[in-house]
């Protein structure tokens, strides 16, 4: 995960907007430039600027960009796209602070945390993996849903928890019988990794996707194994 901090977040103001775009864009010399160009013809900075995954001949980022009160996102998309091999894959509100060291602090949190450890786990995993909600869950007789939950964290609880236990990280079917409804027609997608040894696992959705990257689903799963570690 590389992040390069690109502009310095302006003072907050009731007229700026934060989005969290994600873009799939060839990967050739320019194109980054030419993006940024074509943001801001229609009045966004960028604040900052993630690479998720790189391919043979592509790179697929997220940024996040500031963006007028009375633009309207679209405005975005439609910016993006006109370049050449440019593909916008998601846009979101975004309202976390920015922070390029967001692994490093996860893990300060949970192990100064005391009692609380697996709580401020789930709070915080939110913010460092860009996701909507995190639990940590247990598939043992009378174990509840969640164990713990973040804020955001959908009401209805899985019918069952047969997924569980998980044979290492990975993107869980969001079509699964054992996904509800309710999750479905909010297309989450969700991804899942271990907890260690200890016999629960750490479950991310992301409502409205877009997909968990193969880099996303080793980065949770990195995230876990250290983070039990410190649990043990």
């Amino acid at each position: 995960m590389v992040s390069v901090g690109l502009h310095p977040r302006p003072d907050a103001t009731i007229d700026r907007v934060s989005y969290l775009l994600r873009v799939r864009l060839t990967d050739r010399p320019g194109s980054l430039g030419s993006l940024a160009v074509a943001l801001g013809s229609v009045g966004a900075d960028i604040l900052s600027l993630d690479v998720v995954e790189r391919g043979q001949d592509f790179v697929v980022d997220d940024l996040v960009v500031d963006l007028g009160e009375r633009s309207l996102p679209d405005t975005l998309i439609t910016a993006a796209e006109a370049l050449d091999g440019v593909r916008v894959q998601s846009i979101r509100p975004y309202a976390d602070m920015l922070d390029t060291h967001r692994e490093l602090e996860l893990i300060d949190h949970v192990a100064t945390a005391g009692r609380d450890q697996l709580q401020m786990l789930v709070d915080q995993v939110p913010r460092t993996l860009r996701v909507g909600w995190c639990a940590v869950v247990a598939n043992t007789t009378g174990a509840k849903w969640p164990l713990f939950g973040s804020s955001g964290l959908p009401e209805t609880p899985p019918a069952s928890l047969e997924f569980l236990p998980l044979p290492g990280p990975l993107a869980l079917d969001g079509d699964a019988d054992w996904v509800p409804a309710p999750w479905r027609d909010m297309d989450t997608t969700l991804a899942g990794a271990p907890l260690g040894a200890i016999g629960k696992a750490v479950i991310v959705g992301r409502p409205g996707g877009p997909d968990f990257r193969p880099s996303e689903v080793a980065r949770l799963g990195y995230l876990a194994g250290i983070v039990a570690t410190v649990l043990s």
